[in-house]
């Protein structure tokens, strides 16, 4: 099969499927005998250190000792815990709560200079597959003197400061470039299975722009892996051990990604997504579509309509 190459980044693809959006950002500081531990909160997070030193330990990572020009992004933010340096018992805080609190946070000692100030905010995915795409990035980035994303972080934070007009675009925008340069600067060899890792791969990856550029087409394990110059098993075992699923599955799992972005359009036609995303006819798409999201292309377009036209009442 002959495929017209199409350059794709997938990074940047998934990037924007995801759809980051309504940033909330603010101070939070640390000084004398102090530790809190927050509670899980599913939705990415960030934070820069501007000022001093701390631990901090993410449920499933070692401990880091973050420093002045630290940065960090959890994508799916697990329980995690601040402290000092001294041994104490953290206080338990919920990280519903604390996003809620738009004032900057202290801990430990109120009053004298903090031992560590941060910037930390939080963003939302509005991607219905927002689940699924971040389990391809890693759980934790931690990044040291990048100067690209300190600067980033204070145009984000100046643009939540106040509101001016085309603010929710240019915010989108920000944290699109944050989460790419953030993630383009980790070490992706060392990266756990996921995207990263694959797109350090420099077999993998040629296999990985094909699927995003080209993800109508009628892929198989063999086309693929010629586009990897591997044999079929030695590309399947490659894969799989690399990104952390099967090539067929991340295929299927990303052709539903883009069904859905496009069907959640008004004027979506079934027939036109199967077509883009690589069904020959739309009642073989309908069945992948349905055993894949549980729903029929059909009544999935129609409730996201409702859902969209319910937030503009």
């Amino acid at each position: 099969m002959r495929v017209s190459p199409v350059l794709s980044d997938p990074l940047v693809e998934i990037i924007r499927l995801l759809q980051p959006n309504a940033v909330f950002s603010k101070g939070i500081s640390g000084a004398g005998v102090w530790a809190v531990r927050y509670s899980p909160f599913g939705y990415p997070s960030f934070g820069v250190v501007m000022d001093g030193s701390c631990l901090l330990t993410v449920d499933g990572h070692a401990s880091i000792r973050l420093e002045v020009g630290d940065f960090i992004l959890l994508p799916k933010t697990p329980a995690f815990t601040m402290s000092g340096f001294e041994t104490v018992e953290p206080e338990i805080l919920s990280s519903e709560v604390a996003a809620t609190k738009n004032d900057e946070v202290r801990h430990g000692r109120q009053n004298g200079p903090p031992d560590v100030r941060l910037l930390g905010g939080y963003f939302i995915f509005n991607s219905p597959d927002a689940a699924l795409l971040t389990s391809l990035l890693p759980g934790l980035v931690h990044l040291r003197g990048v100067d690209r994303l300190l600067k980033l972080v204070s145009l984000i934070v100046e643009e939540t400061g106040e509101w001016k007009p085309g603010r929710e675009l240019v915010l989108s925008r920000l944290v699109e470039i944050l989460l790419i340069e953030a993630l383009r600067s980790s070490p992706g060899k060392d990266a756990p299975p996921g995207l990263l890792r694959g797109l350090a791969d420099e077999r993998i990856v040629s296999a990985l722009r094909q699927i995003h550029g080209n993800f109508g087409s009628s892929w198989s394990i063999a086309t693929l892996a010629k586009e990897a110059a591997l044999s079929r098993s030695a590309f399947f075992d490659r894969f799989a051990r690399t990104v952390g699923m099967a090539p067929m599955e991340y295929l299927l799992a990303w052709r539903m990604a883009i069904a859905k972005r496009e069907l959640a359009k008004r004027d979506c036609r079934v027939a036109d997504v199967a077509e883009r995303v690589g069904y020959g006819s739309a009642s073989a798409f309908s069945i992948a579509f349905s055993r894949h999201v549980g729903l029929p292309p059909g009544q999935y377009a129609r409730e996201c309509w409702m859902d969209h036209d319910s937030l503009n009442v």
